[in-house]
């Protein structure tokens, strides 16, 4: 090899050397650039979420995403417009947001959070126990989901709570529908309505009516066995209730019951606490 095909060579590698490096320094400018616009419109977000608008600050928490998926800037971000959302009652963009988040962070150390952020807003949507059932099984299933799969932590606490609230909505409804089914005379389908408030609903303050509804049906029904069945149930849980004392008197009969003394201590709910604090 010559002296010019070894300079020509020598040229080729310094050009080749001083490319690769501009590349370098250009990618890593494009990223530290990157970075900062990242960081600029997820300050702009917060400002607009701070003032309360959240459906612009959703807009800025999306862009962040988009700007740096992999960042852990971006899932906060995802949480941060979704409780936005949430808290001005945006209920189904939260959602959206959420389900979002819990697909694409897998495993996500906030995944508590985004399951109870979730199943307030199904929660804070039951207005009325009777037409409301869909979003009243939505957030049963989620909170459950939170205290089977995350017992040891304040949201699996406060689920708790909640589905005491939701079971007595739910029994609620089901007396309800057996009153409806009384007044029309409909015995049976009224007997199964109380059943489920009965073997569903054990906690709930329908219950000591529920159990006179079926001494009083299945009497009426002349099952008096049936009908002693309950009036014995009842008496033996709640016997100094006004509904024992009725079912007693439609029986008129004397039965030996031992009380049970029972805790009706109840618990006062958590607040939410915000986890970006």
């Amino acid at each position: 090899m010559n002296y010019r095909q070894s300079l020509i060579i020598f040229i080729l590698i310094l050009i080749t050397f001083s490319c690769s490096k501009k590349e370098e320094k250009g990618q890593f400018l494009k990223e530290k650039n990157l970075e900062f616009q990242m960081i600029e419109t997820y300050n702009e977000a917060m400002k607009e979420f701070n003032r309360g608008d959240v459906i612009y600050a959703g807009k800025k928490f999306s862009e962040v995403e988009t700007l740096y998926p992999q960042s852990i800037w971006a899932s906060r971000a995802v949480l941060m417009s979704a409780y936005g959302y949430f808290s001005q009652g945006y209920y189904a963009d939260a959602i959206n947001d959420l389900e979002r988040f819990l697909a694409k962070y897998k495993n996500h150390p906030q995944s508590p959070y985004a399951y109870y952020l979730m199943a307030l807003c199904h929660y804070d949507q039951i207005v009325d126990e009777k037409r409301d059932s869909n979003e009243i099984i939505k957030a049963k299933e989620l909170f459950e989901y939170i205290i089977i799969n995350y017992p040891n932590t304040d949201y699996a606490n406060d689920s708790k709570f909640k589905i005491e609230f939701i079971n007595e909505i739910q029994a609620s409804k089901e007396m309800y529908l057996a009153r409806y089914y009384i007044e029309r005379e409909k015995w049976i389908p009224a007997i199964n309505r109380l059943k489920k408030v009965v073997n569903d609903h054990q906690t709930t303050i329908y219950v000591e009516e529920a159990l006179f509804r079926l001494v009083e049906l299945h009497y009426k029904l002349g099952l008096v066995k049936e009908a002693t069945k309950y009036a014995s149930l009842l008496g033996y849980n709640y016997n100094s209730s006004e509904w024992y004392e009725a079912s007693y008197t439609i029986l008129n009969n004397n039965f030996k019951i031992e009380k049970k003394n029972k805790d009706k201590s109840k618990s006062i709910l958590k607040n939410l606490k915000n986890i970006f604090k």
